[in-house]
């Protein structure tokens, strides 16, 4: 016998019979009425093959052959109850989920350790691993929920997906504090005239910053490049190099590294740094926490 030859419906009329020994009190308790529950147990019959209960003085008495069912059915009822009420619900203080979060570097450095203190307090069992935003893959990657979340500026994202607003950055310049760009304001024609690190990061909100200055036509001294942030703060504190930088970056290295911030002689306007996750999972219960947590501990709202 084959699943599709039985109504599964039935066997929940079969496991509440198995649990009263009554028809009217097994009616009662489905909210169904008496001939349903007797004609869904003369449907068992036929196609079981078996009386399965047998009216006697105590009530409906299994045979058994309704016996030998009476266990497995009940663990796949339990199994699918477990199984949907999970569905609907996460506790992350329990949960020994690894949640994979697509950022750039920088996002790593700004949002990652208030996020790290987070999952400490309410998710000490849980753990974080982050890559990179590659467009090509990342689309897929979300899709398939190999990718649970992606921040950042990623405006290729956008049939099937959710996105919601975390911060806003706009860009300073960042030098060593004893830099010659600290002694009076930096206007345009000094900052070109200096020489430059550049943060080489295309698709992102940074790399919308320097095709900004491409087209406006700036012509910086570019003097070294690099394909990510973590060395930026390093570099500046040893060379006199000036770099193009989100402000919670310079804020956050210029004490560390002996850095000062001034301001962009160029109007570059704000990104938005921003959530985004794919449709399959906006009502998933996990990924639901993960985003309304990173909303309460970035959001500028």
């Amino acid at each position: 016998m084959e699943l599709h030859d039985l109504d599964l419906n039935l066997l929940v009329v079969f496991n509440q019979l198995m649990l009263d020994r009554r028809v009217s009190t097994s009616a009662e308790n489905l909210g169904l009425t008496q001939p349903a529950v007797s004609h869904a147990l003369k449907r068992m019959r036929a196609v079981l093959g078996d009386d399965l209960f047998v009216r006697t003085y105590h009530g409906m008495q299994p045979t058994p052959y309704a016996e030998q069912l009476a266990e497995p059915v009940l663990l796949a009822m339990e199994t699918l109850r477990d199984a949907l009420n999970r569905a609907n619900a996460f506790d992350p203080a329990s949960s020994d989920r690894t949640f994979k979060v697509s950022m750039t570097d920088i996002g790593e450095i700004h949002l990652i350790p208030k996020l790290m203190d987070a999952f400490a307090r309410l998710a000490p069992g849980c753990a974080i691993s982050t890559v990179r935003n590659n467009v090509i893959s990342l689309n897929e990657e979300l899709e398939n929920g190999t990718v649970d979340l992606a921040v950042g500026l990623i405006p290729q994202l956008q049939a099937g997906f959710f996105q919601r607003r975390l911060l806003r950055q706009h860009y300073v310049c960042l030098c060593r504090k004893d830099h010659p760009a600290t002694h009076e304001p930096l206007t345009l024609e000094r900052f070109c005239a200096y020489e430059h690190v550049r943060v080489v990061a295309a698709n992102t909100g940074h790399g919308e910053a320097d095709a900004l200055m491409t087209r406006l036509g700036i012509r910086r001294s570019i003097r070294l490049e690099v394909p990510h942030f973590a060395a930026i703060g390093h570099i500046l504190q040893h060379t006199d190099l000036l770099a193009t930088v989100p402000e919670r970056f310079a804020t956050s290295s210029q004490d560390h590294f002996g850095l000062t911030a001034l301001p962009h002689p160029v109007a570059i306007p704000e990104f938005t740094v921003n959530m985004l996750w794919h449709a399959r999972y906006h009502r998933d219960p996990a990924s639901r926490w993960l985003r309304q947590l990173m909303f309460d501990l970035f959001s500028e709202a």
